[in-house]
């Protein structure tokens, strides 16, 4: 092997490697996406922040953790998959949803505005719950949609206030099916919760 490409080859693994070491703890996937007393057992600091959104806008933990899992699945930088130009050429992401909550840029910077958390990022976990507590306890405010109804949260967390206002989701078979798995994940984090050593009030 020639010594540069040799050196190159070198080069790349410790970066690898370094990117790896220095990745915060909390933003790496939980190992058990499917029980959320494992989640929380893992990763601490995450029951802790999806608590406090929980006190500051009436949200349950099971529903935000219900909607983020649909969302991204706890994953700290999804985002949608590149759309391809002319079938096969790579080209831009088609919409510019990121991070824990999938929040679209707008959307975000409107919560950064109307909150005052200004540098809140959507792939810190803390940041994700609390705008997925003030996206639901808007939709209680404008919607009248209660706080532990995970399906239409999740309708109108999915198509926005207007679109749900519009019904929007009826034209969407599929969405009002994935509507349905989300209530179905917040009745099954509940109980779930209810056998953890976690406070009770989260639930």
């Amino acid at each position: 092997m020639p010594k540069f490409l040799f050196v190159i080859l070198c080069l790349l693994v410790c970066s690898l490697t370094a990117c790896s070491l220095f990745m915060p703890r909390d933003a790496v996937k939980p190992k058990n996406t499917e029980n959320v007393c494992a989640i929380f057992k893992e990763k601490t600091a995450w029951y802790q922040a999806s608590l406090n959104s929980y006190k500051k806008w009436g949200v349950p933990v099971p529903v935000q953790m219900a909607i983020m899992h649909q969302e991204s699945h706890f994953v700290s930088d999804a985002q949608p998959p590149s759309g391809t130009l002319l079938g096969f050429i790579p080209w831009f992401t088609a919409s510019s949803a990121y991070g824990y909550p999938q929040s679209k840029d707008e959307t975000w910077h409107d919560y950064q505005r109307k909150t005052g958390n200004t540098f809140a990022q959507r792939d810190n976990f803390s940041d994700a719950c609390d705008f997925v507590g003030w996206y639901s306890h808007t939709s209680y405010k404008k919607l009248g949609i209660s706080k532990t109804d995970a399906k239409n949260l999740y309708l109108a967390y999915h198509e926005g206030h207007s679109g749900f206002q519009n019904k929007s989701y009826l034209q969407k078979p599929w969405l009002v099916g994935v509507s349905g798995k989300v209530a179905q994940r917040a009745e099954l984090f509940k109980q779930q919760l209810a056998t953890c050593n976690l406070i009770s009030a989260a639930q």
